[in-house]
C-alpha cells in the first residue's frame, strides 16, 4: 500500500473575509473530492483571509497511478478562476 500526499498553497486575491475565503475554500474541496477519489482538508493559515492551505492524500498500490491523480489535482487547481495556486509538495 502507497500513500500519496500533496500540500497546496492558495492565494484567494478576491476573498474580503474569512467567510469569503471558507465559500471559496469550500466549494474547491467539494469540487475535488467530487472528481478524484482523495481526501483533503484545510491544514494551515485557517485565520488568514487570503490564504489557503489545503492537504490531499490518496491511497493505491501503484506509485504511477499516485503521481499521476496527484498530478491532476495539482492542474485542477491550477485552472481555478479565483484562487491562485502560489507553491505545491508532492510525495509519495
Amino acid at each position: 500500500m502507497l500513500i500519496g500526499t500533496l500540500r497546496l498553497q492558495l492565494m484567494i486575491p478576491e476573498a474580503r473575509s474569512l467567510k469569503d475565503k471558507r465559500q471559496v475554500v469550500s466549494s474547491i474541496k467539494d469540487r475535488l473530492r467530487n472528481h478524484f477519489n482523495i481526501s483533503i482538508a484545510e491544514v494551515e493559515a485557517q485565520d488568514h483571509r487570503q490564504i489557503a492551505v489545503l492537504g490531499v492524500a490518496m491511497v493505491s498500490n501503484e506509485s504511477q497511478h499516485l503521481r499521476k491523480a496527484l498530478s491532476q489535482v495539482v492542474e485542477a487547481v491550477r485552472c481555478h478562476p479565483i484562487a491562485q495556486l502560489l507553491d505545491y509538495q508532492l510525495e509519495i
